[in-house]
C-alpha cells in the first residue's frame, strides 16, 4: 500500500489529556511504517505539530497546507517534504482533501470539526468515498457520536450518515481499518 496519503484533522492545541498528544505521536509513526504520506494543516504546534514532527522522525513525507494569515499563528512548518500556503481557509481544506486518499479525525477543535463535518457532508453527497475515520482516544469522540445518532433519531439524516465515518478507540486500530479500507 505505498504511496497512500492520509489527511490528519486535528488540534493547533495539545489539549488536557496527554493521551491525545501520545495518539498523535503514535499516528505520525504509523503513517511513517507503513510508507503512507502525511497530509495536514501544515502547522508545528498542537496535535498538528506532534503528528508532523513523528511522522518525519520516522522517515514519512509529509504535505502541509496553511492558510497565509495562520501561517504566523499556527506556525508554519516549512521543513515538511511540501509545504502550500493558500490564500483561503477553502483553500487549505480543499487541497488538503483533494491529495489524500483517506481522512483520521484525531481530538480538536472547532477547525476539527468543520473539517470531518465538510468531508462528511461530502460523502453523504456522493462526491467522494473515501475512508473517514475518528480516532476517539479516550472517548473524546464520544459526544459528537452521540450527537450524529440524534440527528438520524430525529429524522435529518438517514441511519446511512454512520456508514460514512467509522470510530476506532486505539492507533492500532486505526492503521487496521486503514489498510482493510484502502485494500
Amino acid at each position: 500500500m505505498p504511496g497512500h496519503s492520509i489527511c490528519v484533522y486535528c488540534g493547533s492545541r495539545a489539549g488536557t489529556d496527554p493521551a491525545y498528544l501520545s495518539a498523535a505521536e503514535a499516528l505520525g509513526q504509523l503513517i511513517a511504517k507503513e510508507g503512507w504520506r502525511l497530509v495536514y494543516g501544515a502547522g508545528d504546534v498542537g496535535l498538528m505539530g506532534a503528528v508532523a514532527r513523528s511522522a518525519q522522525a520516522s522517515g514519512a513525507e509529509t504535505f502541509g497546507v496553511i492558510p497565509q494569515h495562520l501561517v504566523e499563528w499556527e506556525v508554519g512548518k516549512t521543513d515538511l517534504t511540501s509545504y502550500v500556503v493558500t490564500e483561503t481557509m477553502h483553500e487549505r481544506k480543499k487541497v488538503m482533501f483533494m491529495n489524500c486518499d483517506a481522512v483520521v479525525v484525531l481530538p480538536g477543535g472547532a477547525g476539527s470539526l468543520d473539517e470531518f463535518f465538510e468531508a462528511v457532508t461530502w460523502r453523504q453527497l456522493g462526491l467522494h468515498d473515501k475512508p473517514i475515520i475518528l480516532l476517539n482516544t479516550n472517548g473524546y469522540w464520544d459526544p459528537l457520536i452521540a450527537l450524529l445518532r440524534h440527528v438520524t433519531d430525529q429524522g435529518f439524516a438517514s441511519d446511512s450518515l454512520h456508514g460514512f465515518y467509522q470510530e476506532v478507540q486505539e492507533v492500532d486500530a486505526c492503521g487496521a481499518a486503514l489498510k482493510a479500507l484502502l485494500s
